[in-house]
């Protein structure tokens, strides 16, 4: 990694003698100039880039320092048709001016498209355009996410970025009603057929609720806003232990008025997976014990996804909007536990068999009614959103448990639990946004929003030990939460000659209650804070542009967190909700440079207090354990980022990302019975490369991979895993279908170790392993009615992250 970063780096800023200097004028067919067009300097012999520049108020351009040989121009800008030069030499510097004709000047039945990078640096964000390779069909969001920079997947389907969690996730600037595992099967579900970009955003404005520890990735769908009916539809099937199958379709209809759109997508998924664990435990500092833990988890999951929608235009300023989305899955989990108990010299006391099934359905609504009116050309605008979701879980467990000593003789009867789950949430909440733009130059947003939640929650344990099923009175309980957010922001953003200045602050105030029906205790909070958001950007010259960003962010608790019921992973191991969570607040610090528009280099600090992390206790008589949420100590984090994107040929697309970070954590671990001192210090590295290849016209490849070594997921550290994949995909029909076949972790080394080291708390985490791998796939992607179709209005939604903090309880 360390040698292609310097051969890229050296590539660039090499320089020979006899450089000269290319320059002109952009017009559109008024001959008037045209400011921030993109110019693209390409080499003749092959059209590969070699320099970008972007015209001035003037509309004028210049390239410096470019070698002799023979060149031509490329010019794009929004809302017009890209435009070339003829061939030129260095033995003219000035070339004639270049004229841009509108695209509804064009002939019918004429399209015209921009070719993009896979992926995109810019100011604050990075974008990865999914329809830039291909080899991205039959992938899924999480699939996708996996190979993009800074960000990774654990084998939960938990996102993180630049090894921080708590990121929050939007699909076309909405919540996506889900969080945790839910999440992950909800983005599982969504194909790259149905997609445009993915926006990672680290440091976001004060636009977008503060919510959200690393920041945000916002997922954008494709919706026309061609005359006509436009669409797709896609079928995919993968095979590795188990067969996967999904597919779906999209499709959109506009008018003069009306513009009515819709999708479904629906799909199977299976899969085996096993952990081995090791626990430690100890009295007075010395090891009295261990057990060996070995799990074998079987897993499937159902989904249907749906979403239909409108959009009515009163007139040219005032469109009024309807968005229905829903979806139903299943998800089933059979695990077999086997868990020996140790002595102090490492010999086996007792055995503990257990099976565990869990079974989940969840099933939601929502509803998004939108208006927009936009006062004049100016772009002063104003957005209305009003949200309604309602969401039902019903979850089921049952435990078996046998007991048997070393000589495999069964020690008493079987026992058996079985836990009811069930979940209902209601979320309510609307938002008003104003856009005044005062110059070109000089802008102000601004808005307010309200959001109400209520989650009712309840678990319902049975015991059997041979003498029939009871009620178990001390396990079962009934929990109630109520949410109450409201929020109001401004921003303003200027750029003056070279500066690019944004300055933004956020209010939030909570107020929140949650009561335990059965025991007959609540809780109340009421706080309000402010989130700051600060960003300047300075364009040094052509070359080099810098960058600085500061905001703060909070991460409020999940409310399956905050929810205090018992949920048995096995017959030794709990989980447990913590009523008493209290949210986390984050301070984050950018600054980043980029060169010549390929090379990125951003150095990033962040401090978060009062860190919501997950431990794990442990009773070191018993040896027994539980996992819990809790607010147990600050982290630091300081990390320093390389991303580059080269068109190394002109059938050759290179990207890079490189992260190294240092992460640590310093609190205080209460074990029951005395205050312990917690630190735990990790530096990692995560990085990701893909190659994209285009042959013979329709035919692409891709190489890609991914390779981590110390991810920091809290205080669980893992040591080090990666995946290699390849993909091979062919257009045909016109270049209307595609089809693709591709396997992925080819050398199965996606398989997770890791390990716990904090107070009386040692566990070993050896080769969890997801046997499903490697994963071999084909699809095809069909493409109906008009290329090339713009993007219409987004609709950003009231119903705030709120939403994205639910969880279902179920997992894969």
């Amino acid at each position: 990694m360390k040698q292609l970063i310097a051969l890229l780096t050296t590539y660039v800023f090499c320089t020979t003698v006899n450089a000269q200097v290319i320059s002109g004028t952009i017009t559109d067919t008024e001959l008037k100039p045209l400011s921030k067009a993109s110019v693209s300097l390409l080499k003749a012999e092959d059209s590969s880039l070699v320099k970008l520049s972007v015209a001035d108020d003037k509309g004028s351009y210049r390239f410096e320092d470019i070698r002799p040989g023979n060149y031509l121009l490329q010019v794009t800008s929004i809302g017009y048709i890209p435009t070339y030069s003829d061939r030129f030499s260095l033995q003219h510097t000035t070339v004639k001016d270049l004229i841009m004709e509108k695209i509804n000047t064009q002939l019918a039945g004429v399209v015209v498209t921009a070719k993009k990078p896979p992926v995109e640096v810019k100011a604050g964000k990075t974008v990865v355009n999914v329809d830039a390779s291909p080899t991205n069909a039959g992938l899924n969001v999480l699939e996708i996410l996996e190979k993009s920079p800074g960000v990774s997947v654990d084998a939960d389907g938990n996102i993180s970025l630049k090894g921080k969690g708590g990121v929050l996730v939007l699909i076309d600037g909405k919540p996506t009603y889900l969080s945790g595992t839910q999440l992950a099967s909800l983005l599982k579900s969504i194909q790259s057929s149905n997609l445009n970009q993915i926006e990672i955003m680290t440091t976001p404005p004060a636009k977008y609720d503060a919510e959200g520890n690393t920041g945000i990735i916002n997922i954008k769908t494709k919706k026309g806003s061609i005359k006509g009916v436009n669409g797709n539809v896609d079928l995919n099937y993968a095979q590795g232990l188990y067969p996967k199958y999904n597919g779906g379709a999209n499709i959109n209809y506009r008018n003069n008025k009306w513009n009515l759109f819709g999708s479904y997508n629906g799909g199977t998924w299976e899969g085996l997976s096993t952990l081995d664990l090791y626990r430690r435990f100890y009295s007075d500092n010395i090891q009295n014990g261990a057990s060996a833990q070995f799990t074998y988890r079987h897993n499937k999951s159902y989904w249907h996804n749906a979403k239909v929608g409108a959009d009515y235009y009163f007139s040219d300023k005032d469109v009024v909007g309807v968005v229905v989305t829903g979806s139903d899955s299943k998800w089933r989990s059979q695990q077999n536990t086997t868990s020996h108990l140790k002595d102090a010299s490492d010999i086996t006391t007792t055995t503990f068999i257990s099976d565990a099934y869990n079974a989940v359905s969840f099933s939601n609504i929502n509803t998004n009614v939108n208006y927009k009116h936009t006062f004049d050309s100016s772009g002063r605008e104003i957005t209305v959103d009003l949200d309604y979701g309602y969401y039902k879980n019903n979850g089921d467990n049952l435990l078996t448990t046998e007991i048997y000593n070393p000589d495999n003789t069964k020690i008493g009867n079987t026992i058996l639990l079985d836990g009811d789950f069930p979940s209902f949430i209601k979320i309510r909440s609307g938002k008003i946004d104003y856009l005044h733009p005062f110059t070109k130059d000089l802008k102000l947003e601004a808005g307010i929003k309200s959001s109400y939640v209520n989650t009712d929650n309840e678990v319902i344990y049975r015991r059997d030990t041979s003498t029939g099923w009871w009620p178990d009175v001390s396990r079962s309980n009934h929990f109630i939460y109520k949410e109450n957010i409201n929020a109001a922001y401004g921003i303003l953003s200027a750029t003056v000659k070279k500066w690019e200045l944004t300055a933004g602050l956020r209010l939030e105030n909570t107020i929140a209650r949650g009561t335990q029906i059965k025991n007959d205790s609540s809780f109340k909070r009421n706080y309000t804070n402010l989130f700051p958001n600060v960003g300047v950007t300075y364009a040094v010259n052509d070359k080099n542009q810098l960058s600085l960003a500061y905001s703060r962010r909070i991460r409020r608790p999940n409310y399956e967190d905050l929810n205090p019921f018992v949920f048995f992973l096995d017959s030794l191991t709990y989980g447990q909700g913590n009523p008493y969570l209290q949210p986390q607040f984050s301070n984050n610090v950018e600054l980043s440079h980029t060169f010549n528009r390929f090379l990125t280099t951003t150095i990033n600090y962040t401090l978060t207090n009062n860190i919501i992390t997950e431990i794990l206790q442990q009773d070191n008589e018993k040896k027994t354990a539980f996992q819990v949420k809790d607010n147990i100590s600050k982290m630091r984090q300081w990390g320093i980022t390389i991303t580059a994107n080269k068109q190394v040929k002109k059938w050759w697309m290179a990207n890079v990302y490189a992260n190294l970070y240092n992460n640590k954590y310093n609190g205080i671990y209460n074990n029951g019975s005395v205050n312990i001192p917690v630190e735990v210090n990790v530096t990692g590295f995560m990085g990701n490369m893909s190659n994209t290849f285009t042959f013979a016209k329709t035919w692409m490849a891709e190489l890609s991979g991914w390779y981590a070594y110390r991810l920091s997921e809290g205080l669980l550290i893992g040591t080090s895993m990666g995946s290699l994949n390849m993909a091979v995909a062919k257009q045909i029909l016109n270049k209307k279908g595609t089809i693709k076949v591709g396997v992925r972790d080819i050398f199965r080394t996606s398989n997770f170790n890791g390990f716990t080291r904090y107070a009386d708390v040692n566990i070993d985490i050896r080769n969890s392993r997801k046997m499903d791998n490697p994963v071999f796939n084909v699809s095809f992607v069909y493409k109906f009615g008009k290329n090339g179709i713009s993007q219409a209005r987004r609709r950003t939604g009231s119903a705030g992250e709120e939403q994205n903090r639910i969880k279902s309880g179920a997992g894969e």
